[in-house]
């Protein structure tokens, strides 16, 4: 073994033995009062000498974590016990989604030493987390996929702690937070989109329920029997989402390339059919009611109100129904071409740059615990990241769909908004051209020579996916 490499390998043990002990302590598994494991013992766990051992000890001494005491051992020390705050950002619907109030009464609970300060962090701004960052705002902060890209895109990913994959989470939101190895966000959990609908309007005007064999065209079919039979609409989505729109591009099974000319031309192509198709469905006038609507929000009430009976939603947005009592279930999307979703995945990350770094491991360690994923699965109807939470059954008063676990049959039909191939600048172009087009402001014609001439810029290179 060269010396460099002995070197590197010393401070990736010595950097080990330091974090966990560390967090140890911090989390209180180690108490004031108790000894540390002998330094022989440390040695020997940790693959060092005595000599290193005592190097790495003298770090906790001179954080106040431990003393030594000659002829005794290293105790640690009442100081450890002191109360630490930690800053959590969060978006404003976290605690629909992940009943966050109850995990942060659970954990405080579990570590009284941590204190947890939430700061809610605008969900429309992309310069957002470096602010927060940069300011030493946070500690913690909870971020969807797509803000993980603007990080990625804004080299900003330098600002996170790498974090330790949580045995058991899904490989693939493993993957969707991960760059060149090393992972950035903890998996909490996901959201795919699914088709949300009242099954008493179905059975009072004698339909069959929806089922994964259908297509765009049999959705719509049957939304104009229902609004003809009920005098209430059969389908609606709220078209500004981009949660929503972006399905019926992923269901082309295309992304957006460049031509040998640098230039996205979708002509003829099945992505421009599913964007075609998509305009058609909200200028419907016996499907897609013409409603003035600011959120998913309010296509959600008008569902609970039984003024519409089907929508497309997400499993986080499912939680407004779980005190109803509507009648509900949920189906696959149909679809065009092939019979992908849409899912929305959150993960934790930490600041790298925090003085608390260890108190918020314990507070991200804890989020994607089987302890915090199974409160996740119990109190709400999010889909938590851990597999076995979120496979477990549950036995409680929500009211779920009788098909909750559809999830489980259409994993390998997720993508993320990243599978479109497109920087996040080129989402918001495309989405202003996109909103020309469906609002009939311009034409089909104008709408490719414009995605021709000025989309080709804000496609992802091959340098770009990590």
């Amino acid at each position: 073994m060269s010396g460099k490499t002995s070197q590197r390998l010393f401070r990736v043990r010595l950097e080990r033995m330091i974090q966990q002990l560390r967090h140890d302590i911090v989390s209180g598994k180690l108490a004031p009062g108790d000894y540390l494991a002998s330094e022989s013992d440390l040695a020997g766990q940790f693959g060092m000498s005595n000599k290193s051992v005592r190097q790495g000890l003298d770090i906790l001494v001179e954080e106040g974590l431990i003393r030594k005491i000659p002829r005794v051992g290293n105790q640690v020390t009442e100081a450890s016990k002191q109360a630490t705050t930690v800053t959590l950002g969060i978006n404003s619907s976290l605690e629909r989604d992940i009943a966050l109030s109850k995990l942060l009464d659970r954990f405080q609970r579990k570590y009284p030493s941590i204190q947890v300060q939430t700061i809610t962090i605008p969900g429309n701004s992309r310069t957002f987390v470096k602010e927060y960052v940069d300011n030493g705002l946070l500690d913690v902060f909870l971020i969807n996929r797509q803000y993980f890209q603007h990080m990625e895109e804004d080299g900003l990913l330098h600002t996170l702690e790498p974090l330790a994959v949580a045995p058991g989470t899904y490989r693939f939101l493993e993957e969707s937070f991960t760059v060149d190895g090393l992972l950035y966000a903890q998996p909490i959990q996901f959201s795919p989109v699914v088709l949300c609908y009242n099954t008493d309007h179905f059975r009072e005007a004698g339909l069959s329920e929806p089922d994964s064999s259908w297509s765009w065209e049999d959705c719509s079919d049957n939304a104009r029997r229902l609004t003809e039979r009920r005098g209430h609409y059969g389908f609606v989505f709220y078209e500004m989402s981009y949660n929503r729109w972006p399905v019926f591009l992923l269901q082309s099974g295309m992304r957006f390339e460049r031509n040998a000319d640098g230039q996205c031309d979708i002509a003829g192509t099945p992505l421009y059919d599913s964007i075609r198709l998509y305009e058609r469905i909200i200028h419907d006038p016996d499907v897609f009611p013409k409603i003035l609507s600011e959120s998913n929000d309010d296509v959600m009430h008008l569902f609970m109100a039984g003024k519409v009976s089907m929508i497309l939603t997400s499993y986080t947005s499912l939680n407004e129904l779980k005190h109803s009592d509507v009648a509900y279930d949920i189906s696959t999307l149909p679809y065009l071409y092939e019979p992908r979703t849409l899912t929305i995945s959150i993960g934790a990350c930490i600041r790298k740059s925090s003085e608390k770094k260890e108190a918020a491991r314990v507070l991200v360690d804890f989020l994607s615990s089987e302890e915090g994923q199974q409160l996740i699965r119990s109190e709400t109807l999010s889909i938590p990241a851990l597999k076995s939470a979120a496979e477990m059954p549950v036995k409680d008063g929500l009211n779920r769909p009788s098909r909750f676990d559809l999830f489980r049959d259409i994993l390998p039909t997720m993508r993320g908004h990243q599978d479109l191939n497109l920087t996040s600048t080129g989402f918001v172009v495309l989405w202003k051209m996109l909103k020309q087009y469906w609002s009939r402001v311009i034409d089909g014609e104008t709408l490719l020579r414009e995605i021709r001439e000025n989309l080709g810029a804000h496609v992802r290179t091959s340098s770009d996916r990590k």
